[in-house]
C-alpha cells in the first residue's frame, strides 16, 4: 500500500514539473490556415458580422487535468515533444490519468464568478471546453459514462457543468461557444485498446476497419447533436484537433506542423455535422480549426498574432498565463500586455480569445480576477476604439507604436501604446490618418476634446493637464476623430 502511494504521488510530482515546459511546444499549437472561404448562408454571414463586432472573449479549459494541475490531455499522447518518466509504464500512466475522474470533485464550482469576471473584463463572448482530447466530458452526454456527471461531483446541483456555464454567460448577454475536441483518446473507436497508441491520431487503419471508424463518426455526431439541441442557444461550434480531417485537405501547410499524418482519411463527415447543428442552431458559426473551407468560418492562430492585417474573420487564442488550464504557481501576463495584444489584434482585423483556467475547486483565483478587472477598467472608457470597429488601410505607425481602427460612422481611432510603467508624456505623435482640418480630436478615456496640430505628415496631440495629474501611467491612449 505504501509503495503504491509513493508511486502515484511520484507521477503527479513529475508531471507537474514538466507541464509548463511543454505547454507551448510546437506539437501542441494549431497553426493558422493560409486560405479562407467566406460562408454563403445568409444567417451565418449575419452572425459572423455580429461576432466580428465583439472583439474580446474568454476560452475556458477545465477538466481532469485541473486536479494535478498539468497540461491539458497531451501527456496521454506519445510524441517526441512530450516528456514522461521513462520508468513509468505507459499503460500505468493512462490508468492514473483517466482515474482522475474518480477524484475530480470541484465543490466550489461557480460559473457566475466566471461570467462576472468576464463581463468585468469587457469580454463579449465565451468558448467553453465541453470535451478536450482526453475524452472526459464536461456535460451530461449519453454516449459515454466518462463524464463529470458520473463521479464524485454527480450529486452536485450544477453537475452538468456546460449547461450552467452557458446559462451564466448567456445571462451576461454574451455569445456562447462550445469547444469540442474531434479526437477522443478515451473512446475505443478512436484509440482501439487492442493496439498501441503511438501518437495523436486514430491508432488503427480506417481503411481496414471501416465499421469502427463509422462508430466513431456516429459517436461524434451524437455528442455534438446533444450540445446543439439540449443546451440552449449556441452561437459558435469551436472544433479542435485539426489533424482529424479528410486526407485531401492535408496540404504542405499541415505537414509543416511536424505531426505524423496517417495514410488514410480521418474524415468525420463535417457536412453532415454542420447541417444537423445549423438545423438546431440557425446561423451557427462552425470553426473547424485549420481545415480551411466552408466549415472554418473564422481562423484561429494560437498563441500568436499575424504579422499583417487580414480582411477576413480571425481570432488569436492566447493564454492569460503560460498554460491553457490551471497549473500551480502560474505567471500571468500583465493587464497592459493583454491590452496591447488586444489593440494590435483588433487593428489587424481580429478578435482576442483569452484563455483562463479555473482551479481544481471550480473558481478563478484572485490574481486572475484582478487581471481581468484591470483590463475591463481600460476597456470601459476606451472600448469605443475596439468594439464594432474594422480595419483601416493604414493601420500601424511602427515608429510610434500606434495602431488605428475605423468606426462604422467613418470615425478613426488612434491607439497609442505606452510602455509599461512609463510616465505618460505630455504630447504624443503619429503619422498617417491625419484628422480633417478643423476637426475635433477626443481623448476617449475622459471624453475631452484635446489640442492638436499638424506638422508636415505628422499629428501632434497635447494631453490635458488634468489627465496627466490623475494618471501616473496608462496602458494605451485612445483618440477619436474624423479623417
Amino acid at each position: 500500500m505504501k509503495r503504491k502511494s509513493i508511486y502515484t504521488y511520484g507521477i503527479v510530482a513529475l508531471v507537474m514539473m514538466v507541464c509548463v515546459q511543454y505547454t507551448h511546444a510546437q506539437g501542441n499549437v494549431h497553426q493558422q490556415s493560409t486560405t479562407y472561404q467566406w460562408p454563403s448562408d445568409p444567417l451565418v454571414k449575419e452572425k459572423l458580422e455580429t461576432w466580428r463586432d465583439q472583439k474580446f472573449g474568454m476560452i475556458i479549459h477545465w477538466g481532469l487535468y485541473a486536479v494535478p494541475g498539468i497540461i491539458e490531455s497531451w501527456e496521454l499522447c506519445s510524441e517526441d515533444w512530450i516528456s514522461r518518466d521513462s520508468t513509468i509504464a505507459y499503460d500505468d500512466y493512462k490508468k492514473w490519468y483517466w482515474g482522475l475522474s474518480k477524484k475530480f470533485n470541484p465543490v466550489n464550482f461557480n460559473p457566475d464568478q466566471w461570467s462576472q469576471a468576464a463581463k468585468d473584463a469587457g469580454m463579449r463572448y465565451v468558448v467553453f471546453t465541453t470535451k478536450h482530447h482526453d475524452g472526459f466530458n464536461m456535460f451530461d452526454t449519453k454516449q459515454t459514462d466518462f463524464k463529470i456527471t458520473n463521479g464524485p461531483f454527480a450529486n452536485h446541483p450544477k453537475a452538468n457543468v456546460a449547461k450552467y456555464v452557458f446559462e451564466s454567460f448567456r445571462k451576461q448577454g454574451m455569445m456562447i461557444g462550445a469547444y469540442y475536441s474531434k479526437p477522443d483518446w478515451h473512446s475505443e473507436y478512436y484509440w482501439w485498446p487492442r493496439n498501441a497508441t503511438a501518437d495523436r491520431n486514430v491508432n488503427y487503419d480506417i481503411r481496414k476497419n471501416p465499421w469502427r471508424w463509422n462508430k466513431f463518426k456516429d459517436f461524434t455526431y451524437n455528442q455534438i447533436g446533444e450540445l446543439m439541441n439540449e443546451y440552449g442557444k449556441i452561437d459558435i461550434l469551436w472544433l479542435d484537433g485539426g489533424w482529424v480531417r479528410p486526407l485531401e485537405t492535408v496540404t504542405d501547410e499541415v505537414r509543416a506542423w511536424g505531426a505524423a499524418i496517417p495514410a488514410w482519411s480521418q474524415d468525420i463527415d463535417m457536412p453532415r455535422i454542420a447541417s444537423m447543428a445549423r438545423k438546431a442552431q440557425p446561423g451557427l458559426l462552425v470553426v473547424d480549426r485549420t481545415v480551411h473551407g466552408p466549415y472554418e468560418n473564422y481562423q484561429t492562430p494560437e498563441q500568436s498574432i499575424p504579422k499583417e492585417k487580414l480582411d477576413h474573420p480571425w481570432e488569436s487564442c492566447i493564454t492569460l498565463g503560460n498554460a491553457w488550464g490551471y497549473v500551480p504557481n502560474e505567471n500571468y501576463k500583465s493587464s497592459t500586455r493583454v491590452i496591447h495584444s488586444l489593440i494590435e489584434i483588433v487593428a489587424k482585423g481580429g478578435s482576442l480569445l483569452l484563455g483562463v483556467g479555473p482551479g481544481t475547486d471550480g473558481t478563478f483565483n484572485d490574481m486572475q480576477v484582478q487581471r481581468l478587472k484591470e483590463i475591463g477598467q481600460w476597456l470601459s472608457v476606451n472600448g469605443g476604439a475596439i468594439y464594432n470597429t474594422r480595419t483601416t488601410d493604414y493601420y500601424y505607425d511602427k515608429d510610434r507604436d500606434t495602431y488605428f481602427t475605423a468606426g462604422k460612422d467613418n470615425s478613426i481611432f488612434a491607439l497609442v501604446k505606452l510602455k509599461e510603467g512609463q510616465a505618460i508624456p505630455a504630447t504624443v505623435e503619429w503619422t498617417g490618418n491625419i484628422p480633417a482640418a478643423g476637426s475635433r480630436v477626443k481623448l476617449l478615456s475622459t471624453g475631452a476634446t484635446v489640442k492638436w496640430k499638424k506638422e508636415g505628415d505628422k499629428v501632434k496631440v497635447y494631453l490635458p493637464a488634468s489627465f496627466l495629474k490623475q494618471n501616473n501611467t496608462y496602458s494605451a491612449l485612445a483618440f477619436a476623430f474624423q479623417k
